[in-house]
């Protein structure tokens, strides 16, 4: 089979040995998966932590990028139950990586699900790592209806499902994105749109119950003066370098002791139900996927760069078999 393989920070289509699904496996054949954050920045080994998982000198276990996808499933293993051949799916390899391939074996207990019935491979693909993202963070910060939300990258690949999910639990939210995709916010289902090419939203004298940046570019500082007192400052995106890193926990640290703000961040973890709530949410209409740009596999290197250039709208899909639905 064709997979991207990656090595210090290069990305190749190469033939490989097709997986052969364990007892308990699934085999899916992937026709459409993503490139995002992570796989950019773990391919690049920077940040920091992608370097601490990946081996310090090059890669070391993971070879094939790509943490999400959707496709069909093409064979199952003896002891599986839940799913069948011919199965439409999406799903997560999460950090185990290795969706940049035309097949890819999970587990039948893995974030896999029947895909949503009103999407296509392309829309269901890019569901996961957004959505898991940003419903993580949302309920760390204990959202609330009646809330007042700011979210920074409104239109990024997290921002777009934290605006749909901050209004779907009945707050107030407030997009910041650029003059290009006010339109795009706006159609989501902001309250207000800041162009932040044009406005500072620190200095509009707005107070905010959340301040969720998807993209670490909000500025703690002007973050904490958009807070009200006991607020919640969520940090999703940022340089991933350890100096930052570090700076973010001791800043956080002390404005948690001051009662100043309660600063969430870290490293979005998958709950019971997340991908069912997801796609409940989904078949009924109130959450939706958007595709900036679209790749073949032999496109992937370019694919990272435009996805790794930071002014992307939505998610970057790379698309391996072509099917109308």
């Amino acid at each position: 089979m064709k997979a991207a393989v990656y090595n210090r920070g290069d990305v190749q289509i190469k033939d490989i040995d097709k997986p052969v699904p364990k007892d308990n496996e699934v085999l899916v054949r992937i026709y459409a998966t993503t490139v995002c954050a992570a796989d950019w920045r773990m391919r690049k080994a920077d940040p920091f932590i992608a370097r601490f998982m990946n081996g310090l000198w090059g890669p070391k276990k993971i070879r094939i990028l790509g943490m999400e996808f959707a496709g069909k499933v093409e064979s199952v293993g003896k002891a599986v139950t839940r799913f069948g051949e011919g199965d439409q799916v999406f799903g997560s390899t999460g950090f185990k990586f290795g969706a940049h391939a035309e097949y890819a074996c999970l587990p039948e207990d893995a974030l896999l699900a029947i895909k949503p019935v009103n999407m296509t491979f392309e829309e269901a693909a890019a569901v996961l790592f957004g959505g898991v993202s940003a419903l993580h963070f949302l309920r760390k910060a204990k959202i609330q209806a009646g809330q007042k939300v700011l979210i920074y990258g409104a239109s990024g690949s997290v921002g777009i499902f934290a605006l749909q999910l901050a209004k779907h639990f009945g707050a107030h939210v407030t997009g910041v994105c650029s003059t290009a995709n006010l339109d795009l916010v706006k159609s989501l289902g902001a309250d207000e749109v800041v162009d932040y090419t044009k406005e500072d939203f620190s200095k509009a004298g707005r107070v905010y119950d959340i301040v969720f940046d998807t993209v670490g570019k909000s500025g703690f500082s002007r973050s904490l003066k958009s807070l009200k007192r006991g607020g919640s400052y969520v940090l999703v995106g940022g340089s991933g370098r350890m100096s930052s890193i570090l700076g973010v926990i001791l800043r956080g640290v002390w404005v948690s002791l001051t009662g100043a703000a309660k600063v969430v961040s870290g490293v979005a973890r998958v709950a019971a139900g997340d991908q069912s709530f997801l796609k409940g949410l989904i078949e009924a209409g109130k959450l939706r996927t958007v595709i900036d740009r679209r790749y073949s596999l032999d496109e992937i290197a370019e694919a990272h760069r435009h996805a790794e250039a930071g002014h992307k709208k939505g998610h970057v899909v790379i698309v391996l078999e072509q099917t109308s639905r």
